[in-house]
């Protein structure tokens, strides 16, 4: 294979860059990314990086020797891809071609459409986005954080201890539902509160306050929060509007098969195309055999590895992943296994909530999750039996 691009200059683009040439690739490798910066460690940006300074030195990812001959093309996006004549065309309107492709384009953050002012409102996902937010928190600055997904409550934690008055607001019941379930969700809720945190939910926005800049948020009840800073931690979308047209299952992400093979709409694969990271949904056998989008920070290396090895035609067994996930908020560590937003049911098997534990999460009979507080070995060792089906 001569030339190689991955598109994505992030954790996933360089992992895999990393792991085609550990597994025997000497041709041409180009890795195209949007932010003029390096390759960076995400996870900080709502956390350290904040309190610590958002510095780009202290975030990047070492280059291995491995990959000193790749050509990176930084500030650059892919903006439409013709996978069949192997040619992607860029947002300077010059043209790469290509025999192997690596889809590593990862996610970026959806945005409220609601009437009023813009400047105050942040999204978090980029260390440009991280710099930005940095520079308006601070002691008395009153945040808002529209979402009480992972991003927000974390975020949420962090502005606390930078001395912000602190509201996360929701359309769910409970904090971090859908990502932990009702019982850990309203734990960690509880510690929020108890560190200052004040949650509204059970609420939409409706319109943002303000004439030049944002002075808060009215909801749909009618209530307004004020607020100096607003930051919309809403969820994402997969980076995949460049790869339209070609006929390819962009449904959630890119679909690929346990090689990580990019699949056509008819599930056929597309040769010499690979998805990696977070905007490739792929096969869980331990968990019922679907296709699933994980957006954990373990996967890119994972799915980097795999693909290289398909795009180079090696053998290999497809992937069988239990994933991993770690949290950091309200002064606390939560780690957790397996795909905890299948669960239906959640069991205290160790501990108690209020302190330090570990849950259960089920899918009718079947366990598919476990999440806990303290007692990482064990709860390694019970993320090990995950995914074995029920009896009959």
């Amino acid at each position: 294979m001569e030339h190689v691009v991955v598109v994505g200059a992030g954790l996933a683009g360089l992992r895999s860059a990393e792991a085609l040439r550990a597994a025997g690739h000497t041709g041409r490798l180009t890795v195209v990314g949007t932010e003029p910066h390096p390759p960076y460690n995400r996870p900080p940006l709502s956390k350290a990086a904040l309190t610590a300074g958002v510095d780009i030195a202290e975030l990047r990812f070492p280059q291995r020797a491995a990959t000193g001959d790749v050509h990176w093309c930084l500030g650059t996006s892919v903006v439409a891809a013709d996978l069949g004549a192997g040619r992607l065309t860029l947002s300077d309107a010059a043209e790469l071609d290509f025999d192997g492709l690596v889809v590593a384009t990862g996610l970026r953050p959806r945005r409220l459409t609601l009437p009023g002012p813009v400047p105050g409102r942040h999204v978090l996902r980029t260390l440009d986005d991280a710099r930005a937010l940095a520079a308006e928190l601070g002691p008395g600055r009153r945040l808002l954080v529209v979402g009480a997904g992972l991003v927000g409550m974390e975020l949420a934690s962090t502005a606390v201890d930078l001395g912000c008055p602190v509201t996360v607001s929701a359309p769910e019941p409970v904090p971090l539902l859908r990502a932990l379930g009702p019982e850990v969700g309203g734990e960690l809720a509880r510690r929020h509160a108890d560190r200052g945190g004040t949650f509204l939910l059970g609420r939409l926005p409706v319109r943002y306050l303000g004439a030049d800049r944002v002075t808060g948020v009215e909801f749909d009840d009618g209530s307004q929060v004020a607020a100096d800073v607003v930051v919309e931690a809403v969820g994402s979308h997969p980076e995949v509007e460049w790869l339209a047209g070609n006929r390819i299952d962009l449904a959630n992400g890119v679909r690929t098969d346990g090689h990580m093979a990019v699949l056509d709409t008819d599930g056929r694969r597309v040769q010499g195309v690979v998805a990696v990271g977070d905007v490739a949904g792929f096969p869980y056998p331990r968990f019922g055999g679907g296709t699933h989008r994980v957006e954990h920070w373990s996967l890119p290396t994972l799915t980097g590895r795999h693909a290289a090895r398909t795009l180079l035609g090696l053998e290999q067994e497809p992937l069988d992943l239990v994933p991993t996930m770690w949290t950091e908020q309200a002064g606390i560590r939560l780690d957790g296994q397996g795909l905890p937003g299948l669960a239906d049911s959640w069991e205290l098997v160790q501990g108690d909530w209020a302190t330090e534990f570990h849950a259960l999460g089920r899918h009718g009979a079947d366990p598919v999750a476990v999440l806990g507080i303290g007692d990482v070995r064990g709860l390694i060792k019970r993320g090990r039996e995950l995914g074995v089906p029920s009896a009959g």
